[in-house]
This record gives structure tokens, sequence and C-alpha cells, in this order.
């Protein structure tokens, strides 16, 4: 896949008016923090495309980008830990499970795990959840470059053994860009 386009589409606080034009989602969750903007920023090429910040949470909608005009990757809020109240936490937590269990047009969903803490109980329960929603979800291990090579070694057999059900698992960095050629590859099996 190559990405020639990326623009900012929408942003939604709830389920109601997101896109119907049928094109197909590529969707990225992961806990808070974990660098979600930051992928989406190295993946399309465009800084500043998704807004990065180093407090956890601030992501609190359902972000869409269009890719090429015929796709969108969609930012979805972190989940786990984040500088705010519990009824707002839980607020994004009904957003988010809403979304991935009714919208009929994922394609795809990217579960984003920070490779330095793999094996988290709430990456591995969204694992579940995906799988009882029946969504094919692939893994990326970011934050990659910040580790040692044994502990990459370490975290590639923690997540390996975790995610039994993920259709790939790419290791990558935002700073470098390690991982991006694959992981667009991997993303192209679902939009044909």
């Amino acid at each position: 896949m190559n990405i020639t386009t990326a623009d900012f589409f929408c942003s939604y606080s709830s389920l109601n008016g997101l896109p119907s034009d049928g094109r197909p989602e590529i969707v990225f969750v992961g806990r808070s923090n974990v660098g979600k903007s930051s992928l989406l920023n190295s993946l399309c090429a465009r800084k500043g495309l998704a807004k990065t910040s180093s407090t956890p949470g601030k992501t609190r909608l359902i972000n869409y980008f269009i890719i090429n005009d015929n796709l969108y990757f969609v930012d979805l809020p972190g989940y786990g830990y984040a500088k705010v109240g519990q009824g707002e936490r839980e607020s994004w937590g009904k957003l988010l499970t809403g979304y991935i269990q009714k919208r009929g047009e994922i394609a795809l969903v990217v579960l984003l795990v920070d490779s330095r803490h793999p094996g988290m109980a709430s990456d591995l329960e969204m694992m579940e959840f995906l799988d009882y929603c029946g969504r094919p979800f692939g893994i990326v291990l970011t934050k990659w470059d910040k580790l040692k090579q044994a502990e990459k070694s370490k975290a590639s057999r923690t997540i390996e053994s975790c995610a039994p059900n993920a259709r790939f698992i790419v290791n990558y960095s935002s700073l470098s860009g390690s991982g991006r050629d694959r992981l667009l590859a991997s993303i192209d099996t679902f939009t044909q």
C-alpha cells in the first residue's frame, strides 16, 4: 500500500452521524499513551496529521482520516490509564466498545501494544473482546526503538504467546519508521 494522500476528515463524540459512504475502515486502538497518534503520523508520513501529546488520554473522540480517497484510518480513544474522571473514562469505554461491536465498515482493527509492556491485562482483554466480536485484528508493538535486543526478543515471545489469533504482529518505531512498510502491506491485504 502506498499512501499518496492523508487528510483529517472529521471527529465524532458518538456513534451517530459516522460516515456512511461504504469506505473500509482501518481502526487503531490501544491503551492511553501507547502512541496511536504518533504511529498514524508516521504511517501517513504527515507530521501533525493526528494530534500527539505526552499526556495520556489526549484522543477523546473517534477521529477519521481519509486515506487515498478510498478508505479511512480511524483513531479511537485509548483505554486504561488517563488523568480523567471515572465518568469520562466510562463514556470513552462505551464509545469504543459500541463502535467496535456495531460498525459494519470495519475491515481491520490494529491493536497497538507498548513493546515495553506486552501482555498487560487491558490489552489481553481487548484481544478477547475483538475475538468475541469476530473482528480481524493485527498487533503493532510500538516504541520498538526503546528496547534493547534482549528485551525485543522477550517482548516478541510474550505477545506471540498472548495473541494466537492476531493476523499479524509488526514491530514499529514511529521515530525511525521501522516496520512501516510491513504494516502498510499487512493493512493492504484487508482493503482489497
